[in-house]
């Protein structure tokens, strides 16, 4: 019998390791236009997203946008917009990625709050769509087309 393992990548899957955190997230290792940075994988995020503290870091032309951001019991949040990004996770990529861009402090206090490390951003469900993402919860990974 095949693992999902072997039909994925016989499939042209890629296989991403995830880290299973403190706060029952899911962070991941993630090279954003050639600079490695940490990601919460979410698939209850509609968009990616990238903290303002972070946008430097990533050389990210951001754009204003009328769009206000909610989640993680914040409202209302101002954003702004970045596209024409690279991501890569592990050895997938895509270019042309659109990226919002708003205040992650209110997740990062929460995530130092329960002794968990900092996030520069979030990986969401637009990303995952686009990849065809198959998550493995009890091996700890996924996998991308």
């Amino acid at each position: 019998m095949t693992t999902l393992r072997q039909f994925l990548l016989n499939k042209e899957y890629h296989r991403i390791r995830l880290v299973y955190t403190k706060t029952n997230h899911f962070e991941v290792k993630a090279m954003l236009n050639g600079i490695e940075g940490n990601f919460i994988l979410d698939t209850g995020a509609s968009n990616s997203c990238v903290g303002f503290d972070a946008v430097e870091k990533f050389n990210l032309f951001a754009q204003d946008s009328d769009v206000k951001a909610a989640g993680a019991g914040a409202t209302d949040m101002l954003t702004q917009l970045s596209k024409k990004n690279t991501l890569q996770l592990g050895k997938w990529s895509k270019n042309n990625v659109s990226l919002v861009l708003f205040d992650l402090t209110h997740v990062n206090t929460a995530l130092i709050a329960h002794k968990a490390e900092p996030v520069d951003g979030i990986i969401g469900a637009d990303v995952l769509k686009r990849g065809k993402a198959v998550i493995d919860y009890e091996r700890k990974c996924v996998y991308l087309k």
